[in-house]
Order: C-alpha cells, then structure tokens, then sequence
C-alpha cells in the first residue's frame, strides 16, 4: 500500500522528524519527501509518499496522525491512497479542442481517472463524449433558470461522487454554490497569460499590442473572476509576421498542453493552496 500525505501548517522545529518517525513505527518506507518553508508567512508545507508492505488501516493511521501530530503543530493535512481513482467531471461549452486532448489523455490511460460524465449547457458536443463512451448531460443556462440549473449541477455531482471538476473551455460563470461545495477542486484554463489581457478577446487583444509571447494559465476557481490559485502556465512567441488566426490557434495549442498539466499535479496530489497561492511540487 502506498500513501500520500499533504501538509501544511506554523513552521517549527521537529516537524519532519515528526513525521517521519511516525511512518517509520508504522512500518512504512518514505520513497519521496519534498517540503518548503514560506519564511515570509512563517508556514510549512510538506508532501510525503510512503509504502507499507503489510496491510494498513488506514482510518486507524488516520486518527493517530490527527492526535499525535496534527493537532499539536496545528497541521492542515490530507491523505491519500495511491491506486484509487479520483472522479472528475468535465463541463464544456462548444469549444472542443481540451475536451478532446482530456479525453483522448484518458482513453489512453495517460489520466489515471474515473470520468463519471461531461455535463455542458449547449447540446454540441454530445457525439464526442458518445465517441468516447463517457455519458452526456445537457443543462442549458439562463438568467430565468440559472440557480435551477445550478441545483441541477449539484444533484448530478452528488449523485456521481464527482471529487473534482475540471473547465475545460466552459464559457459560464460558477456560482458560489459550486465553489463553496468544491474549493480548490474546480480547475479552469485561461485562454491568456494572467493577470495581462484578462477579457472577452485577449488574443486580439495582445495583438493590436504587439506581444512577443501569449500564454495560458490554469487556476483554481475562486469567488473572483480568473484570479484564483494559479496551478499551471506557459508561453509560446509570436511575432509580428502572426495574424490573429495564429494567435488563437497557438493559444489553444497552449491551453490543452496547460490544463492537462494542471489536471495530472492535481490527480497526483502535487498542488497546496495558501493564501490564494499555491505551492507545486515536482
């Protein structure tokens, strides 16, 4: 059995040693360890992988990690079993070209992941996921309907045991009923190089200015608008020689290449929220 474990909590002196005496008289082998001070904030964030090669209670080795470590050095914590899949939906608009990299990344086994269904508000994109056997759900949105629509998003959430979910090019606002109920597991790709151009057309935007780069950036949904915790960017050049048409397409070349990234250091439990940032580790 192997486990993953997440912290992160006041700096102080023992934390590591701690910890890694605990895995040691449970008789588990540490295989990777990395961990980062925030001196400024004075906080310590760390991830652990161990293996265990008898079997494990897991809830047991829970509740001690809680008495004996996570409430005397105040640990905001979590731990995960390798080898279980997390469930992830995915909402999609008419915009097709994530989708089909996430899916196609899935089909071949790259995204080790349970897609439960892909919900979208526009029907368009319904053969795709029949293409891939993953069922369909249409919940067109309105001003007239959105908090019934919303509900609706919930139930199917619920009803599939969705851990998290991914935007891949859904081009509706989410309320703080989904947030609330999911933070820091909704994952949304940017089509720009936040916080520059953020807007309706930021490649037209970037080319009336003559940008030498654009870019595209997956973050954790928040409350506000594009500016939650960034998880994952990049950049690619453009020149002067570079229509507009050019923009978008190695944009959207990006924005597969970003979200996918993203997906997999969430899935491989990689990513730390704190203070509206995160920590990523390799």
């Amino acid at each position: 059995m192997k486990l993953t474990i997440l912290i992160h909590c006041p700096d102080s002196v023992g934390i590591i040693s701690a910890v890694t005496n605990f895995i040691h008289v449970k008789g588990g082998n540490i295989v990777y360890l990395d961990q980062h001070v925030d001196k400024e904030a004075g906080v310590f964030f760390m991830r652990l992988e161990s293996e265990f090669e008898q079997s494990l209670n897991v809830d047991g080795l829970t509740k001690e990690f809680e008495g004996n470590l996570a409430l005397p050095y105040k640990m905001a914590w979590s731990i995960h079993q390798l080898g279980v899949k997390a469930r992830m939906a995915i909402f999609v608009s008419k915009y097709k070209h994530c989708l089909y990299d996430l899916l196609s990344r899935y089909d071949s086994g790259e995204l080790a992941v349970e897609i439960p269904f892909i919900l979208s508000n526009h029907a368009d994109l319904e053969n795709i996921a029949k293409q891939f056997n993953v069922p369909f759900y249409h919940i067109p949105i309105s001003k007239k309907n959105r908090n019934e629509a919303e509900a609706q998003q919930l139930d199917l959430l619920k009803k599939h045991r969705v851990d998290f979910i991914v935007l891949a090019r859904y081009m509706q606002i989410v309320s703080s009923k989904l947030i609330d109920v999911y933070t820091n597991k909704i994952i949304n790709i940017h089509h720009s190089f936040l916080p520059a151009f953020a807007g309706a057309k930021p490649y037209h935007a970037a080319f009336k200015r003559g940008v030498k780069i654009i870019g595209a950036t997956s973050h954790y949904v928040t409350a506000e608008l594009d500016a939650g915790p960034i998880i994952e960017q990049d950049v690619t050049t453009v020149s002067h020689a570079h229509s507009i048409a050019d923009f978008i397409t190695k944009g959207r070349d990006l924005e597969k290449i970003v979200l996918s990234r993203a997906v997999k250091l969430h899935l491989q439990r990689k990513t730390m929220v704190y203070n509206n940032k995160t920590v990523i580790f390799t």
